[in-house]
């Protein structure tokens, strides 16, 4: 006996556009602060990187209220810098080592990025699109860079 039947071609296509559709909306989501320049918005909220994911962890319908859709200023430490896809990301420490902090930087970036090493303290500026196992912040610059001493 057969639980499930093959799927014809009709079911074929509705399933691969509505998935389509929804990887799409999903990219649009997250990628719809790309087009703000933070260099000319003024921070909303200035934290460290421990203090931001533990709000978001403590109470993380309070923290979307307080820090999601905001252009926020962390401070943290580097854990690691990547340059996939054409993307450059910083991930600072959190408190603790299952999250942390994902910097997605701007472009314009990649050249300052490049000067970082890892476990330096760096402040950056973005927006703040939520947590879902890190906190995700797009559309980043750096605002200063501080040497380690």
């Amino acid at each position: 006996m057969r639980l499930l039947k093959p799927m014809n071609k009709k079911n074929k296509i509705i399933y691969l556009t509505g998935g389509i559709a929804l990887f799409f909306g999903l990219f649009l989501w997250i990628n719809k602060g790309e087009s703000i320049d933070v260099t000319t918005i003024s921070t909303e909220v200035g934290i460290r990187s421990e203090v931001l994911i533990s709000k978001f962890r403590e109470n993380e319908e309070l923290a979307n209220s307080m820090y999601t859709e905001k252009v926020i200023e962390i401070s943290g430490v580097i854990k690691e810098i990547t340059f996939l896809n054409n993307r450059t990301t910083i991930v600072l420490y959190g408190n603790d080592k299952g999250s942390y902090i994902l910097c997605d930087m701007q472009s314009s970036q990649k050249q300052e990025v490049k000067d970082l090493k890892k476990d330096q303290n760096v402040s950056i500026k973005g927006i703040c699109k939520g947590f879902l196992k890190d906190v995700i912040v797009l559309n980043c610059i750096l605002i200063n860079k501080k040497m380690d001493e």
